[in-house]
């Protein structure tokens, strides 16, 4: 197990850190009220890591072929960063994921963290960033041979500049194709990791209540807040 920026999380005690949306003045106190000490944030998200760590390399090897399951987790440090969690890969290829310290701080309890760490494993575990990629490329593709088609009459610094733009929304439409679904599988499997290292996931689906909602926007890259929870519910009825 890999962890960094710990030490940075405590270093950073003093920064304010804001909410991950707007709140009533009326909500603010209660708010201020249950949010954790730095050091007991901090003290959650360790023991969250120690935990979810294994069974999520347990999950990754178990359900894949040639995968690397050496996660590494690690904490965004830099100031006034949103919170936010991503999955992604480091120069070596190994699977990274990254908690930013607005995050950590917002968490009520380590059901929360458990369930956002399983989250981001999932997508690992499911090839989502390969698919995501293979989409935008597709996507680019297909545009830009659309708009180079449609500008074969114009000149070559019109044409090249509709294909560059074409191109740009090619990749977009195509990174988004499958962005809701992959995130509901990656609520699903999460449960799953979250259960299987002794969390409630349905008290860490609690967390998607504090964000704000995203809706049913058409290209959204998330699904409805509520589809979320609901699917968390539906996995860990028959866990």
């Amino acid at each position: 197990m890999r962890i960094f920026g710990i030490l940075t999380v405590l270093a950073l005690a003093g920064c304010s850190v804001a909410p991950s949306a707007p709140r009533a003045p009326s909500s603010q106190a209660t708010d201020a009220a249950t949010r954790l000490s730095v050091d007991q944030a901090v003290a959650n998200f360790d023991a969250v890591v120690r935990r979810v760590e294994p069974v999520a390399e347990a999950q990754c090897r178990s359900r894949t072929r040639n995968t690397n399951c050496d996660f590494l987790i690690q904490v965004d440090t830099r100031p006034g960063q949103p919170v936010n969690a991503f999955h992604t890969l480091d120069a070596e290829g190994n699977p990274l994921i990254v908690f930013t310290v607005a995050l950590i701080a917002e968490a009520r309890n380590q059901d929360e963290l458990a369930f956002v760490m399983g989250h981001e494993a999932a997508h690992h575990i499911a090839g989502h960033l390969a698919q995501t990629e293979a989409n935008a490329g597709l996507g680019a593709i297909v545009f830009g041979t659309l708009a180079s088609i449609a500008t074969s009459g114009a000149s070559d610094s019109v044409r090249q500049a509709a294909v560059e733009q074409a191109t740009q929304a090619g990749a977009f439409v195509g990174a988004r194709t499958y962005s809701k679904q992959n995130e509901l599988e990656a609520d699903a499997l999460g449960t799953v990791i979250a259960d299987a290292a002794g969390y409630d996931p349905l008290r860490g689906a609690v967390f998607f209540t504090r964000i704000p909602d995203p809706g049913d926007q058409f290209l959204g890259s998330h699904p409805p807040n509520a589809a979320r929870i609901e699917v968390v519910r539906q996995v860990a009825a028959t866990l």
